[in-house]
């Protein structure tokens, strides 16, 4: 529950610090993943297994969707200054980019399967989609973390600023993500196992690199409490001694109208 614990800090920094006005769809997203979590602790075990498995693939389903409202997010935050038929030509060559690579990663059920005449055949379509849709996302992700640290400080997004500290910490998870499932996709496609000691061992490796990326993605999370709760370099209000706020790094006001 140490990655709960983690979240729930982030979202009181993210609602005590009034980030969620600029990162609303990140705030979303970071509640989302807090609800998959508490639902696991508190539902396992405790309702039927169709029911159980319905709820987990809805919450997947709208997690992913959340996920690539704060790629979205994020990419319109960095690149503000950008003029909109600009934006979304780049926006489009990302998503065709990530698409291909979507596209080859595989692997891709059989078209038969994906029938949604059935409740059952319905949450095998959504559970695949989810599951595309997350890939997508950190493929996204990645892209525009490249994109942001190469480009960002000529649009305001520089490295001092919340959008890149985010992106940054967003693109570090999305290429764990996707090493990790690389890297076991490899393992299970070459491995054949003869006895069950050397299945164990695989399952044992698997349960190592399930780990590392989760305990990296604790560190992301203090990253992120630890950069939300200060102030962007020029945006702190500082009070001096006798109470009055002092207009240290903020635009100067506009002159009254004669």
């Amino acid at each position: 529950m140490l990655t709960f614990a983690a979240e729930l800090v982030l979202l009181v920094v993210l609602l005590g610090r009034d980030r969620v006005k600029r990162f609303r769809w990140f705030t979303v997203a970071i509640a989302l993943m807090a609800l998959r979590l508490l639902a696991i602790k508190l539902l396992g075990g405790r309702l039927p297994e169709l029911t159980l498995t319905t709820v987990f693939i809805v919450l997947a389903d709208v997690s992913a969707i959340a996920g690539l409202l704060v790629v979205v997010e994020m990419a319109r935050r960095a690149f503000a200054p950008v003029s909109r038929l600009t934006w979304l030509a780049w926006a489009l060559g990302l998503l065709v980019i990530g698409g291909v690579a979507l596209w080859k990663w595989g692997p891709w059920p059989p078209l038969k399967t994906l029938e949604a005449n059935t409740f059952i055949g319905s949450l095998r379509l959504g559970q695949m989609g989810a599951q595309k849709l997350d890939m997508l996302v950190d493929l996204l992700t990645v892209e525009l973390g490249v994109l942001v640290v190469l480009l960002g400080r000529r649009f305001g997004a520089g490295w001092k600023t919340h959008t890149q500290r985010i992106v940054v910490g967003l693109s570090t998870a999305s290429i764990a993500q996707l090493a990790v499932q690389a890297i076991w996709l490899r393992i299970a496609r070459n491995t054949v196992p003869h006895s069950q000691a050397e299945y164990d061992k695989v399952i044992a490796l698997r349960d190592k690199f399930f780990n590392a990326n989760g305990a990296l993605y604790i560190a992301i999370l203090i990253w992120w409490i630890v950069v939300l709760w200060t102030d962007e370099a020029g945006t702190a209000v500082t009070v001096p001694a006798d109470g009055a706020e002092s207009t240290a790094g903020l635009p100067a006001p506009e002159p009254a109208e004669q």
